[in-house]
Parts: C-alpha cells; structure tokens; sequence
C-alpha cells in the first residue's frame, strides 16, 4: 500500500508503516479485522454458563474472547483481593468458572474461538509466573495483560521501577512465545515530575517484550486522545479494547481509585452509540499495527444486547 493509497482511504501513515517488516500481516489486517469480547462485558453470564456464553459469543460472529482472573494458577493474594469484589459484581466464581483449563480450551475449539489474551494480576506476575506462563499456554495465548497498578504509583520513581518489572516479566515470557501487555487505566495520564507516566511507560520498556493494550474509555478518562496516541506510538500497541459514551466523562480526582473507575460505568455505551471516534480509532488503531479488538462494556446491563447490538456497529465501523 503507498501513501497516496493511504491518504485517499483516510488512513495517514499507513503506507509508511506497511513498509515496516514488523508489519508481517498488514494487508491482511486492514481488510479481514477480527472482532473479539473481553469477557468483563458479560462477567455474570460466564459465571453462571461458560459454555452457553461462549456459544453465543460465537454464533454472533465474534471470533476471540479475552478472559479476566482470577485463576485456579492465580496466587492466593490475587484470588482473595477479588473474592472481595465479586458481592458488588453478583458473580460467585473465578475463571474457569467449573472447569479446567484443558476443558476450557476444548470449549474454545469446540466454538471455533481463540484466546489470544488473558488479563493478570500484579501478585500473579511477581509471585506465580512461571506456574501461569505453564497453563495459559495450553490455551495458544499470545499476550498476558496487567490491567491496571493498585499499589503506590505517586511518583515517577515508581514508573521507573515498573520499566523494569515490565522488561523482567516480558522477557521470561518470551522463552514461551508470549509477550507482556499493559493495559491503561486512566492515571498513567497524571504528570509526575514533569513527566506524563504513560509516555514514560511507552518510552522506556523494551518493545521487544513488552506491548500495549489501549483502552478507548479510560484513556478519554483522563483528558487524553486515544488516535495521537496511537499516531505517535506505532507498533507499540497490540490490542484494543473498544468502548462508548454517552457523554464525555472525566475523572473527579487522578483516576488511580476503583471508585473514581466506576463512576464511569453509567456513562458507557455500546460502541457506536456513543460520542467518541470509534470509526476513526479503529481506522488508526489499524493502520498503527493493533491486531486485536475486543469489545469492552464493563458489566454491561443487558449482556446479550451489548453482544448483539455492538457486532452489528463495529462490523459497519470497520
């Protein structure tokens, strides 16, 4: 594809990143993109059914899920820090909700579904790491993804220690042809000592281990455009999780709370039906080397509805 392909279709710097040899599958992503769900959209359908969630997830088109922890490998910390949660979510079980990780990869297969993603947890990381990397890999998952830092993150100090965690995690992955994924939450947007944490963050790590999931609602959150970033950091991002608005929402405070998070719950909407560039973020998203896009409406009110309902939007948007 050359530039002036790329600025008639609206996708500036296409052309120059399809020359890129890292860039393997470009054609092909441009024009056979792949639409998958984070599983946190419909936490309790795939608490109370798996596999009637996965079935459904499969008959409406989508061809990848992304799960969310805990684990039967996940660290107890990990599974005692979210058994506190799931009162306020109405679910009672962790993944794999009943079954094993070999049944869960047969249900997969079974559906025609990949998972190339998993989200983590930071203890996992740090105290489980090898026992994880042992089990996921029975489900062909490419990336392990750090949703978001809940420990202190108040200085540019402590960044610099996750660059250095980030690599450490990414390059024993690798030795299982997995790479480490952070996923933004809002706060890494913040300026400490006269730096933005994200851009530390992206600027830092070892792009050979170490990869991006941008989160469309949460980096608006913070005041930030989801389209500069992905100009400016092409290739660095691998994933996408797609969410709307109904209105533009920021954060009261820095973003680094659970409670500044869900205020913002509300305020989702189906993407598409909404106020934010979806067509226009993934249009970008593409054209700067995202590979996965995942539908992401965190505890949607009508599950199935959000399913429906935002195949149909993104097919057109896309």
């Amino acid at each position: 594809m050359n530039r002036r392909k790329a600025l008639k279709n609206g996708l500036l710097g296409v052309g120059a990143l399809a020359m890129n040899p890292s860039l393997k599958s470009f054609s092909t992503l441009l024009n056979n993109t792949t639409l998958g769900v984070q599983l946190f959209t419909i936490p309790k359908m795939v608490d109370t059914d798996l596999k009637g969630s996965l079935q459904l997830i499969s008959e409406l088109g989508y061809q990848e899920v992304e799960f969310f922890g805990p684990y039967p490998f996940s660290v107890q910390s990990a599974k005692d820090s979210w058994n506190q949660i799931k009162p306020m979510l109405g679910i009672t079980n962790d993944a794999f909700y009943g079954n094993t990780i070999e049944e869960t990869a047969g249900l997969l297969k079974d559906f025609n579904l990949k998972s190339p993603s998993m989200h983590t947890d930071m203890d996992t990381l740090r105290h489980g790491l090898e026992k994880m990397l042992d089990e996921v890999s029975k489900l062909d998952t490419k990336y392990l993804v750090l949703p978001a830092i809940q420990e202190e993150k108040s200085s540019l100090d402590n960044y610099k220690r996750f660059v250095e965690e980030f690599n450490s995690f990414g390059e024993k992955m690798a030795a299982y042809n997995i790479q480490f994924v952070y996923h933004n939450h809002g706060y890494e947007h913040m300026e400490l000592d006269g730096k933005i944490p994200m851009n530390f963050l992206l600027e830092n790590v070892n792009s050979e281990f170490v990869k991006f999931e941008l989160d469309i609602f949460w980096m608006q959150a913070a005041g930030a455009n989801p389209i500069d970033y992905l100009k400016k950091y092409p290739l660095s991002y691998k994933a996408l999780h797609i969410k709307d608005a109904t209105k533009e929402f920021r954060f009261k405070g820095d973003g680094q709370t659970p409670d500044q998070w869900m205020a913002g719950f509300p305020l989702m909407s189906d993407p598409g039906d909404g106020v934010y560039d979806i067509k226009g973020i993934i249009a970008q998203a593409k054209a700067s080397g995202v590979e996965h896009f995942f539908l992401e409406r965190d505890i949607a009110p009508e599950p199935e509805k959000t399913l429906k309902n935002s195949y149909k939007n993104l097919r057109e948007l896309i």
